[in-house]
């Protein structure tokens, strides 16, 4: 290598010069000569500190693990005779799967002689789409697979799910309101409102140590 183009710490052009220059400049500021585009011509070399670079880019790292969530396929089995009670506490089941962004296969289960009726399985499927809608998409229509009809859905663009309502919170509302009852009740008095690195993470990157 016989000249490098060196940038500076904070990413402003310094020139074109031998490694060994480059070297000295990276000793006085006390910093680390670093290789980051090994296929320019000439190569691109820059000032920083690696060992700070490769700490921040680490923690880059894992801070998109954490916040990545990964989609799961859920699912949802029922009988061609499933009661409406529990087809509505199922449908809610997947609703809250939607919610947390997973997938759900709702599949209807047949045995014995319901195996002549898929037309019940479909209708019930049909059904729990339609109390779906504008909450969830159809990925795959019902399908039949051996003794299963199933279909997949997942959550609709734009969809938030209903907010839920703890039971302190329904016990609070209770209370103001039987306190207001009881206030309207003794005294109509009015109420009063409450007051007002310095390196890309895509680049290459490797050390360049003095030579002996």
């Amino acid at each position: 290598m016989r000249e490098v183009r060196l940038i500076d710490e904070n990413g402003e052009m310094i020139g074109v010069m031998p490694p060994a220059r480059a070297l000295d400049i990276a000793r006085e500021r006390n910093l680390d000569l670093v290789e980051v585009q090994p296929n320019a011509m000439p190569p691109v070399c820059k000032l920083m500190d690696y060992g700070r670079f490769k700490y921040e880019q680490t923690k880059k790292e894992n801070e998109a693990r954490k916040n990545q969530k990964t989609i799961t396929l859920k699912e949802i089995r029922m009988r061609p005779r499933t009661d409406d009670h529990d087809v509505e506490v199922k449908t809610r089941k997947i609703q809250e799967f939607l919610a947390e962004g997973d997938r759900v296969r709702v599949s209807v289960q047949f045995r014995g002689a319901e195996m002549r009726h898929p037309d019940i399985g479909r209708k019930l499927l049909d059904s729990i789409a339609e109390v779906l809608k504008g909450s969830a998409v159809i990925e795959r229509s019902p399908t039949m697979e051996g003794r299963m009809m199933s279909m997949i859905v997942s959550r609709a663009p734009g969809w938030e799910p209903p907010k839920k309502h703890t039971a302190a919170t329904s016990e609070k509302t209770r209370a103001t309101q039987n306190n207001g009852n009881a206030s309207a009740s003794t005294t109509a008095s009015p109420t009063t409102p409450p007051g007002p690195a310095l390196v890309s993470e895509n680049s290459e990157v490797t050390s360049v140590q003095p030579e002996n």
